[in-house]
């Protein structure tokens, strides 16, 4: 990704909508997976600038890794103990050594030429019956100029990332989209985007605000919702799957 696109992350992952909404549908999600006090082995698999790596502590040891220096930078600013530079494609962790890998909005990056060989490695360093939680974002023909900017080089659906994750050998537990309530507006900004020259800095603002609010709540909302059923479109694309073998 570009600098801007790391700053921007970094500035407002803790206090943005679309962060504070993932952060409250991931919880979801892990909660249902393991709604008991686990100490899993947590690999977060191309970690950014450590915010997920961070509220993904209470479940377990969490190890972030990324190929990107400037991205690892930022995570060191939080504190995070355990954190090395790693492509996705080429892990440097011997096989089954982990209970649970987690990748958010990673395998969409053009720097990630084979996304098939990451869902590979994956399944590599789980553990039997670990879990894989993937989050990605949804439809490639609704890119936009923010995809410019954080370097977009595939959106998924939830049929192509079925196909995707039992092509690597997962089992596939669950699929749903998620940011339901965003779409119309995100599809009135992609038509009227691409009459308009691109941006050359990342799109997300501070926060602040009544919309920041609003569309808080909305995602909260879909948060308790995906407790017990899923959601037929949206922004972005969730999945569980499996790694066949005795279960945790």
């Amino acid at each position: 990704m570009e600098l801007s696109a790391y700053e921007s992350m970094y500035a407002t992952e803790d206090g943005h909508w679309w962060y504070r909404g993932m952060e409250r549908i991931t919880i979801s999600l892990l909660n249902q997976l393991y709604p008991s006090p686990r100490n899993l082995r947590i690999l977060d698999a191309g970690c950014g600038t450590g915010g997920a790596t961070r509220f993904l502590l209470p479940f377990g040891t969490v190890t972030g890794c990324d190929i990107s220096p400037v991205g690892l930078a930022f995570c060191r600013r939080r504190a995070l103990p355990h954190l090395g530079q790693a492509s996705i494609t080429s892990l440097p962790f011997p096989d089954a050594s982990f209970d649970l890998v987690t990748s958010f909005d990673v395998l969409y990056h053009r720097a990630v030429t084979d996304h098939h060989a990451a869902l590979f490695e994956f399944w590599r360093v789980l553990r039997p019956g670990g879990r894989l939680l993937l989050r990605l974002p949804a439809y490639d023909w609704l890119r936009r100029h923010h995809d410019v900017v954080v370097h977009t080089g595939r959106r998924f659906t939830s049929r192509g990332l079925r196909q995707d994750l039992t092509g690597a050998g997962f089992a596939v537990e669950r699929l749903t989209y998620a940011n339901t309530f965003s779409l119309p507006p995100a599809i009135v900004q992609s038509v009227v985007e691409k009459r308009l020259p691109p941006r050359k800095r990342p799109t997300l603002n501070n926060g602040s605000g009544w919309q920041n609010g609003l569309f808080s709540r909305l995602l909260f909302l879909e948060a308790r919702w995906l407790r017990t059923h899923s959601l037929p479109f949206g922004l972005t694309v969730a999945g569980v799957a499996r790694k066949p073998g005795k279960d945790l």
